[in-house]
Formats: C-alpha cells, structure tokens, sequence
C-alpha cells in the first residue's frame, strides 16, 4: 500500500498545483483545435485547446479501428469499456487494449455500473474479464443514470450509491494495486457524489461548458469535452477528453501508475 500511495503523488501533486482553472490566463483565439468535431462547441477562453494530452473513449460502438492512425494523429490514451453490469462484456475488449498497446497508446478499462446487481457480483465479473495487463492506466468506474435502460432504472439512495460504489472500487484497488477513476455525469454527480470521493481521480462528462462552471468545487483530471469528434483511424462520433496537467505532469503520472505493484495474490 505505501508503493501504491507513493505512486499516486505526481498526480495528487499535480492537481494541487495546477487546478483546472489556470489554463483561463492564457489567450485562445490563436488556439486551433486538435481534432475535427461535427457538432463544436463554444467553451469561449476556457477551450480544451489548451490542454496539450488528449485522448479518446471507445467501446465495440467504434467497429474496426486503425490504431496506428489514431496514435500518429495526436492521441494520448484511450479509455476502453471492458464490462457492464454482472454478465455483459464489451465484445471488442479483448482486441482494443493490445492493439492500443501495441500501438503506444496508454489505456485502461472501464466498467459500466449497473445499480439492479451488486457491487460484489459486478467486481467479481470485471476481475474475471478484465486482466492485470489490460490495466496499463487506473481502472475507471463509470457511474451514471441510465433512463433508457430496458432492464433496470432503479436509482438508490445517495449512500446506497457511495457504498456500493466504494466496495466496487475498493475491491478493484485490492486486486489491481490501482486506485480506480470515477467517470460521470453531471446529473449523476449533482445528485450523488458532490463531496465525496475527493481521494479518487474524476473523470467528468461536460459536452457544453467547462467543468468548472458546473460541478460544485471538483477538481478533475480527465475533462470529456464532445462526444462528435472526429479521429483519424475510427468511422462515425468518438468522445475526445482531455488530461488537466501539462505533458510533464502526464508523463510522470503514466510512469507511476503503470509500475507494477504488489497486489492480492501476488
């Protein structure tokens, strides 16, 4: 755990250092952008263009994907979907994060959190699938609602959320020897997780303004800015996002959580 603890000081440091709003001093006019997007949005002086790592998020949605042509047009890392729920695998998992690997490209798996299983069954499922060498960056949770769902739309109770949520992540942390990241929303996060977390890494979905603008006093790392942006190498929309720390900061961090660690098991 001291290994773990002492890894994850580049990026504590970082965010102590350098909040998601000291990149508003810098003029962007000049600023273009990095990739072409069908549906731009206007963030005004707090651009994306700023941040100099930009990466992608991708499930078996994308289809095929030339993973070298995604790398040489400027991507940093890649968030691939793994599992959802207790029983459901991306079925392109298995073939994304060694291509991305082999391409250079840092990745990590995210689960899609499904409240009608628990957390235990849903942990136990992303350990099945997910692994260890498909953990190159922290695992991610991805917590949000999910009106469309035909199977379960239950919403628990705010603790019944944070519970669930910290036995998942906590479970995944034992076995990985990686903190998870928290992807979410902002009606998800507005509704359950305004405050809490604050030692985890939070991966925020804000397709219209800046995430400073409308999540109450969170600092994030990885800031999702559109979900119609256009990347050499795939077909149709992909989400781009963003890391908050300059290049340094990146690399630095990359180098610490991608160490191996001593886990469960081990």
């Amino acid at each position: 755990m001291r290994r773990l603890l002492l890894a994850l000081l580049p990026l504590v440091t970082l965010l102590s250092a350098c909040t998601s709003t000291d990149y508003d001093l810098v003029q962007t006019a000049s600023i273009p952008p990095r990739f072409h997007d069908k549906d731009p949005q206007d963030f005004g002086d707090r651009t994306p263009q700023h941040h100099s790592i930009h990466g992608i998020d991708v499930s078996k949605w994308q289809g095929d994907i030339d993973w070298a042509a995604v790398k040489q047009s400027g991507v940093s890392f890649a968030f691939i979907k793994a599992t959802e729920g207790k029983d459901v695998v991306d079925t392109r998992f298995s073939e994304y994060w060694p291509k991305a690997r082999a391409a250079g490209i840092a990745y990590a798996p995210y689960h899609f959190y499904y409240f009608c299983s628990t957390a235990d069954e849903q942990a136990d499922w992303f350990i099945r699938n997910v692994p260890r060498s498909a953990v190159h960056l922290p695992p991610v949770l991805d917590v949000e609602w999910n009106g469309e769902s035909k199977t379960c739309r239950y919403r628990p109770s705010p603790l019944t959320v944070q519970s669930e949520m910290k036995r998942f992540m906590d479970r995944l942390e034992a076995y990985y020897g990686k903190r998870p990241i928290i992807y979410t929303s902002v009606d998800f996060h507005r509704d359950n997780l305004v405050g809490q977390f604050n030692e985890h890494h939070f991966w925020v979905r804000s397709v219209a303004k800046h995430p400073v603008e409308i999540y109450k006093d969170r600092r994030w790392a990885f800031w999702q800015y559109t979900s119609t942006g256009q990347i050499p190498g795939i077909s149709g929309n992909t989400d781009i996002n963003v890391f908050a720390g300059s290049e340094k900061n990146w690399r630095k961090w990359v180098k610490a959580v991608s160490e191996p660690k001593q886990v469960a098991g081990n």
